[in-house]
């Protein structure tokens, strides 16, 4: 689309195509986090040589280094790994600042990333004194360091409500028009662009908001036979073009449901007793 390049697609886009803004943490946050996680790793450094210190027959000196080795390796990537890997993307400091790493397109990371983001941050948090991650982190929007880019994650503000748009109203005078139209399933990219277009119009300047709204009028009408009616004002037609579509497909998931509900009965994990055990 010619227009997609004045959209923000930064946000996750669910299947239904709802745009959630999944708040990325600033570099603030991330900082106090990280140095909570970093005073975690000292203590386990700490305990990991004082117990090193007191076990015996480490004279040997080939013995001592691989107790070291062991000892930090231990602090500065298995603490870390399975921090966010039983906790799903939190670590300590995380935690503590309702923060979380998720995937870039806002699932859930799993053991790989925190795998590479662990030793990524031995390089870039440890041996350069945290120097280059604080260099990549301000340089990017989403405060990601060179761990999150080679993963493929960034960290949010777990504690932020994630912000659902309000779906578009049908224009009642269009409204009948719509109901007889053969609307087709739109591109997710076509509708959340149309959804971000009149979430905005108040705040486009009135030429750009002119030539957009008649960019997705064009593009939307592709879909959409018969066309409407003639004068009918594209952002309206916009509006309730996605408040139909989203109409029948609340239906359609209905009808499904009733139909699984009639020949399959209900689901078993719905009914209130857990197992036949419980209930009996």
């Amino acid at each position: 689309m010619a227009n997609q390049g004045i959209f923000d697609t930064e946000g996750f886009v669910t299947s239904e195509a709802v745009e959630l803004d999944l708040p990325a943490a600033g570099l603030p946050l991330r900082m106090l986090s990280g140095l909570v996680d970093v005073l975690v790793v000292v203590v386990v450094l700490l305990l990991g040589a004082f117990v090193v210190s007191r076990l015996g027959g480490l004279a040997d000196v080939a013995l001592l280094q691989a107790a070291v080795i062991a000892v930090t390796v231990l602090a500065l990537v298995a603490v870390p790994v399975t921090q966010e890997t039983l906790l799903r993307g939190r670590t300590l400091g995380k935690l503590a600042l309702g923060l979380r790493t998720v995937r870039d397109d806002a699932g859930p990371i799993s053991f790989r990333h925190a795998v590479i983001r662990a030793l990524a941050g031995v390089v870039e948090v440890w041996l350069t004194a945290g120097s280059v991650a604080l260099i990549a982190a301000a340089s990017n929007a989403r405060a990601k360091r060179l761990g999150d880019f080679l993963a493929g994650t960034y960290v949010v503000r777990q504690r932020s409500r994630l912000q659902v748009p309000t779906p578009p109203r049908a224009d009642p005078l269009l409204e009948p028009w719509a109901r007889s139209a053969d609307i087709a399933a739109l591109p997710d990219a076509l509708t959340v662009a149309v959804r971000q277009f009149l979430a905005r119009t108040g705040s486009l300047a009135p030429s750009a908001r002119a030539a957009t709204g008649a960019q997705l009028f064009s593009d939307v009408l592709g879909y959409v036979a018969p066309p409407p009616p003639a004068g009918a004002p594209p952002e309206q037609v916009l509006a309730t073009v996605l408040a139909e579509r989203r109409r029948r497909d609340v239906l359609r998931l209905e009808r499904a449901d009733a139909l699984r509900a009639r020949y399959l009965g209900p689901d078993p994990l719905d009914e209130a007793g857990t197992s036949p055990a419980t209930r009996a």
